[in-house]
């Protein structure tokens, strides 16, 4: 009887569990794909994972973003600079300046934001062209969707 009884329990949390969210586990990383297919070269890649800060408080989530072999930003008009952006449709969005590195032909281009607290699902990561000055943010050049992190 003993048996019966946990086999059934064990066929009810089976078909009683909730099955997978949307919610990615971290830490996970993904593949930035050109907007404009002719840009060949021009990738990045994002890294999503949890940060514990200073002073210690509850993890937060970490994006960082390398872009490599971008187009030259005035070559799209009055921008001077990119951003990566992160954002929920219709909820939420972060965005956070770029680095350029010292190289000569293509600087790779980095930066981070450390303090998301909303749940990432549905989140659409992108590298966009930015004017530092005025702040005016510009089309996105590199894009992807936390769907596809691995």
């Amino acid at each position: 009887m003993e048996k019966k009884f946990l086999f059934l329990c064990l066929i009810v949390a089976f078909f009683m569990y909730p099955s997978q969210s949307n919610a990615i586990s971290v830490p996970c990383s993904l593949i930035l794909e050109p907007v404009d297919k002719s840009l060949t070269n021009a990738k990045g890649e994002a890294l999503i994972y949890k940060v514990q800060l200073n002073p210690p408080s509850f993890a937060r989530t970490n994006i960082s973003i390398l872009a490599v072999h971008l187009p030259e930003t005035s070559s799209y008009g009055d921008y001077d600079s990119y951003e990566g952006f992160a954002f929920i449709p219709k909820e939420i969005s972060w965005r956070f300046r770029l680095y350029p590195t010292p190289e000569e032909d293509s600087p790779t281009w980095a930066g981070r934001f450390d303090s998301i607290t909303a749940e990432m699902e549905n989140v659409e990561v992108q590298v966009r062209l930015s004017n530092s000055k005025t702040e005016k943010l510009g089309p996105s050049i590199l894009t992807s969707s936390i769907n596809y992190c691995k």
